[in-house]
C-alpha cells in the first residue's frame, strides 16, 4: 500500500499535543503528514511545515495584522482565508492527499473554509468540539466532509478524546488509500432530483443518456445535494446539467434551514453550461420534520416524507414569488438555457386527485412563469405531468437537438 500523505491543521500554540497524537497515529499507520498552524498569538513548540506567518500570507494578510485588529473573530477569519487559499494551491502541487482538522468553535469556522476550499473526492476529515450542531450552516458544508465529536477534547490529552482522535486519524488515512477521484472519460451530466415517489424522470432520463455516451450524476436536492451540483457546476465539471428539482431554491427564499444557500440555480449559468431546467417540487417548503411547523407555513397543506422531512405547500400568491425568483436566476445564464413546464404539476403529490393538488395555484405559478421568462431563455410548455413519458420525451429531443446543433459532443 503506497503511502498517503494527510495535512493536519491546527492551533499548534493550544493544541500541540492533540495534534501531534493525530500526526502520530498517522504516521504509525504508514502515512506521511505535512502539518499548518493557524495559530495567532503563540508559537508551536516546534516549527511546522506550514507556518502561521504563510497561513497569513497565503489570504493577503499578515499575523500582525491579524493580532492588530484587536479582535478574534477578524484574526481568525484572516486565518480562514490563508489557510484555505494555500490548502488549495498546496492540493493542486500534490503535497497532500487528505486533510484533518482539530478545533473548538474557533477551529471549525476556519475548517469550514478550508474544506470548502477543496475538490470533491478529497479526503476531508474535522475533529470538532461542535461537531453535527446546529450552530453549522448546511451551506458551509463541504459536500464530502466528514465530522467526528472531538468528545472530552476541550483541554488536553485523555483517553475519552483519543478516541476520537484516533478513529479520525484512521479515517482521513484510510479514505486518502481508498478514495476513487472522479474520472472525465465520458461527458457527464449533473442532475437534480429526490427519491422515486415523488419524482421519477431520472429512471427514464439516465440510462437514455447513457446510451449516448455520457455519465450522468444524479443529485438528491435536499440542501447538501445542491451545494454539491452548484460545487461542480462552478468548478466547470458538466458537460451540461438537467435541473429539474430546484426546489432549494424555494426553501432558501422561504426560510427553510434545508437550503443549499443563496446561490442555488446559479453555477451553471455564470460558467456558460448548457441547461435545462424544470420546476420540479417548486410548491413545497420543506423543514426538519421532527421540529415545530415554522410560524410562517402554519395552517398550510403538509406531507411528512419521513420522520426527518415534512413538506408545506405554498399558498398561490407565493408560487408567484417562486416563479420571479426562478425567472431572476435564469436571466444571469450566460449559456443556453431552456425552460420546461409541465402544465399538468411538477410532483407526483400534485397530480389532479391526489392529496397536495392544488388547480388554483398550479395555474397562478404557470402564469407568473411565463411572466418572468427572461428572454434568453428557451420556454416549452408541455401538456404533461413532470413524472410522464412525455416529459422524458420532449428533454430527450432537445438534447439531441443539442447534439446535432455541435453544442454538446460525445
Amino acid at each position: 500500500m503506497s503511502d498517503k500523505a494527510i495535512l493536519i491543521v491546527g492551533t499548534y500554540d493550544t493544541k500541540d499535543d492533540e495534534l501531534g497524537y493525530l500526526a502520530d497515529c498517522i504516521r504509525g499507520q504508514g502515512g506521511d503528514v505535512l502539518t499548518m498552524d493557524v495559530s495567532v498569538l503563540g508559537d508551536p513548540s516546534k516549527p511546522t511545515d506550514y507556518s502561521k506567518h504563510d497561513v497569513a500570507e497565503a489570504g493577503g494578510s499578515s499575523i500582525r495584522a491579524a493580532i492588530d485588529s484587536g479582535d478574534e473573530n477578524v484574526a481568525m477569519q484572516i486565518m480562514a482565508d490563508g489557510a484555505a487559499a494555500l490548502a488549495l494551491k498546496e492540493y493542486r502541487a500534490g503535497n497532500f492527499d487528505g486533510v484533518i482538522v482539530l478545533g473548538g468553535t474557533m477551529g471549525t469556522d476556519l475548517a469550514l473554509d478550508l474544506c470548502a476550499a477543496l475538490p470533491l473526492g478529497v479526503p476531508k476529515y474535522v475533529v470538532s468540539t461542535v461537531s453535527f450542531s446546529a450552530m453549522l450552516p448546511p451551506e458551509r458544508l463541504a459536500p464530502d466532509i466528514q465530522m467526528i465529536l472531538w468528545a472530552g477534547g476541550l483541554y488536553g490529552l485523555n483517553s475519552v478524546c483519543k478516541s476520537s482522535l484516533s478513529q479520525a486519524a484512521g479515517a482521513v488515512l484510510g479514505a486518502a488509500r481508498a478514495v476513487e477521484a472522479p474520472t472525465r472519460d465520458r461527458p457527464l451530466i449533473g442532475m437534480t432530483s429526490f427519491g422515486k415517489t415523488v419524482l421519477r424522470y431520472m429512471v427514464t432520463l439516465k440510462p437514455a443518456l447513457e446510451e449516448r455516451g455520457f455519465e450522468v450524476a444524479v443529485f438528491h436536492a435536499t440542501g447538501m445535494g445542491g451545494r454539491a451540483f452548484e460545487g461542480l457546476a462552478e468548478e466547470g465539471a458538466f458537460a451540461a446539467v438537467m435541473d429539474f428539482a430546484p426546489q432549494e431554491v424555494t426553501n432558501h427564499l422561504f426560510g427553510s434551514n434545508i437550503t443549499a444557500g443563496a446561490d442555488r440555480l446559479t453555477a451553471a449559468g455564470i460558467k456558460g453550461i448548457p441547461q435545462m431546467v424544470a420546476p420540479g417540487c417548486y410548491d413545497l417548503v420543506d423543514f426538519v420534520g421532527w421540529q415545530p411547523v415554522p410560524p410562517r407555513l402554519e395552517g398550510r397543506m403538509t406531507h411528512a416524507h419521513n420522520r426527518l422531512l415534512t413538506s408545506a405547500v405554498l399558498e398561490a400568491g407565493e408560487r408567484k414569488e417562486v416563479a420571479g425568483e426562478f425567472g431572476r436566476k435564469l436571466a444571469a445564464a450566460k449559456g443556453p438555457t431552456e425552460l420546461f413546464l409541465p402544465l399538468q404539476g411538477c410532483n407526483e403529490w400534485d397530480r389532479a386527485g391526489e392529496e397536495l393538488h392544488d388547480a388554483e395555484g398550479l395555474a397562478a405559478f404557470m402564469g407568473a412563469m411565463r411572466d418572468h421568462i427572461p428572454a434568453n431563455v428557451k420556454l416549452h410548455e408541455l401538456d404533461c405531468h413532470i413524472n410522464d413519458a412525455d416529459f422524458c420525451e420532449a428533454v430527450l429531443a432537445r438534447f439531441d437537438a443539442w447534439i446535432a446543433e455541435g453544442i454538446l459532443k460525445t
